[in-house]
């Protein structure tokens, strides 16, 4: 009975035993016989034969390591023979004999040179054992290896050199899938002449690193380009000179009536002022055309809730052959044909002719004489050359960060185009008659707002107020002299209505301050989608 279960027993495992060989089969690992030789250069000639395993094995070969803080340093694998490589990936079936070249393993260490090298390393099957033989241009001065992961410090199961001392031997067994044997043989100084491969490694703090010599270039670059802006600016964007004699206050009554300075209407004025034909100098033309005749503005009726709304009605009989091109541009544009319109019928359909208006105005202060080339297109011009200048800094910022230390000298340009870009607003500049019509201007400016009407009799101050007031919307004084002009009537009492404004039954001129006032800021939005104000 004993026997039998012994011989019960001995069948079982065997059973077991051949059940479990093709599973221990599949999961063996592959043995490494490596050789390494150190060639004049620092290259090294590897020569790995392989065996066990099965099917195709792959490695993957690691081609960059840190070096310091600023530098990578790189491995370069070539002339592989015995197997199939793309992208730092080998691939053989195993049993193989491969070739590889390696540049890059050697790097200078004291008084020596230094061969490091993962010799096996990156295998997605586990390397049972593995050995390696070192030899190089000269006697080994020193030598050590390490097992286990990349990072691993613990050394490999044995590392010794032969009694020539001119081979160094390491042996490995039991690596996981993965991991390396790195070996480390020291040579005699100059051995090899090999030198790391080393790839800077980019960071904020290196590509834009300040030092004397980039601090140096960066200020000597600032000046020449910002230095070259201001000179751009002093030539080509500066007014011509006033002499004394242009300045001071001005009176624009002249025997009773209203003269303005060299005869600039207020359109012109808002552009020579601030050199852009923007909204406001619309809206002030249009009270302009009524003050003088062309139209009258007929404020309509309202309930509590309602919004105000205003009816521009067209004279009969107007000279409108005397209006300006852009003043004749403004009235074909607010009546095409009608003759009346109201205010709140503009908002929208008005906007496509403005741009007309207003293209108008800049060729009529060219015309003038005040500029010597469009103030829009000389902005404009200006404003794009400091843009393009910005972007061009932008982009060899990023390449000189990118591939050198250098990235502030880029700063520079961007700091020089952004200059130019903002400049470029101020770069329209005025003709000397421009400059004295603009002196003209502010000295009427300060006479309108000095609150010495002058001795204007009584009969003449409705009409010499209401021409004043177009004037006072471009110099934002509305308020002051809507108030003035509701003053006095040509004889000197209260009156209903204006000659060229109307109000609705129960109105009266008391209401004509609240009345223009609203009615410059509507027509403001009526004809444009934003408002602009100017502020002297």
């Amino acid at each position: 009975m004993t026997g039998f279960r012994l011989t019960l027993a001995a069948l079982v495992t065997t059973a077991l035993a051949l059940i479990a060989a093709p599973a221990m089969a599949a999961n063996a690992g592959i043995t490494a016989d490596v050789t390494m030789t150190l060639g004049k250069g620092g290259t090294v000639h590897v020569v790995e034969k392989l065996e066990g395993g099965s099917g195709e094995l792959k490695r993957t070969f690691l081609t960059r390591t840190r070096h310091d803080d600023a530098n990578d340093r790189l491995y370069e694998i070539s002339n592989v023979k015995g197997g199939t490589y793309a992208d730092g990936v080998l691939t053989v079936t195993s049993p193989a004999t491969v070739e590889y070249d390696v540049k890059g393993a050697v790097a200078p260490a004291g008084d020596a040179e230094e061969l490091r090298w993962f010799a096996v390393s990156g295998w997605d099957t586990a390397v049972d054992k593995a050995t390696v033989k070192v030899t190089g241009p000269g006697l080994v001065q020193n030598l050590s290896c390490f097992a286990g992961e990349l990072t691993s410090a613990i050394g490999c199961t044995s590392a010794a050199m032969d009694h020539t001392g001119t081979q160094a031997d390491f042996e490995q067994e039991g690596l996981a899938p993965g991991q390396a044997l790195t070996v480390v043989v020291g040579f005699p100084e100059g051995a090899s002449g090999g030198q790391p491969i080393l790839d800077k490694r980019f960071s904020l703090a290196g590509a834009f690193a300040l030092n004397p010599v980039t601090g140096g270039a960066l200020a000597a670059l600032l000046v020449l380009l910002l230095g070259g802006v201001a000179l751009l600016y002093w030539t080509r964007g500066r007014d011509a000179r006033v002499v004394s004699h242009e300045t001071g206050a001005v009176n624009p009554v002249r025997n009773g009536h209203f003269s303005p300075p060299d005869g600039v209407r207020p359109g012109q004025i808002g552009t020579l002022v601030d050199e852009q034909a923007d909204v406001v100098d619309v809206t002030a033309t249009i009270v302009d055309l009524a003050v003088r005749g062309y139209l009258r503005i007929d404020e309509q009726p309202r309930q509590a809730y309602d919004a105000p709304d205003w009816l521009l009605v067209r004279l009969p009989h107007a000279p409108s052959h005397t209006l300006l091109p852009y003043e004749q541009a403004l009235y074909d544009a607010i009546f095409e044909g009608r003759e009346a319109v109201l205010l709140s019928q503009l908002s929208g359909s008005f906007a496509a002719h403005l741009g007309k208006v207003r293209d108008a105005l800049y060729t009529d202060v060219v015309r003038q004489g005040w500029f010597a080339r469009r103030p829009d297109a000389e902005r404009t011009l200006w404003t794009t050359v400091g843009v393009v200048l910005l972007v061009a800094g932008v982009v060899s910022t990023a390449l000189l960060a990118w591939f050198t230390s250098y990235g502030l000298l880029g700063l520079a340009v961007i700091i020089a185009g952004g200059a130019l870009a903002v400049g470029g607003q101020y770069m329209p500049a005025k003709t000397a008659k421009g400059a004295a019509a603009l002196a003209h201007t502010l000295g009427f400016r300060d006479f309108l707002f000095s609150g010495d009407v002058g001795n204007v009799a009584e009969k003449d101050r409705v009409e010499l107020f209401s021409r004043y007031l177009p004037y006072a919307v471009i110099f934002d004084g509305v308020e002051h002299w809507s108030r003035l002009v509701a003053s006095v009537t040509g004889n000197g009492h209260q009156a209903d209505n204006l000659y060229w404004y109307h109000g609705p039954a129960e109105w009266d001129l008391s209401k004509f301050a609240g009345s223009m006032r609203t009615f410059t800021t509507t027509t403001s939005g009526a004809i444009s989608a934003s408002r602009q104000f100017r502020t002297l």
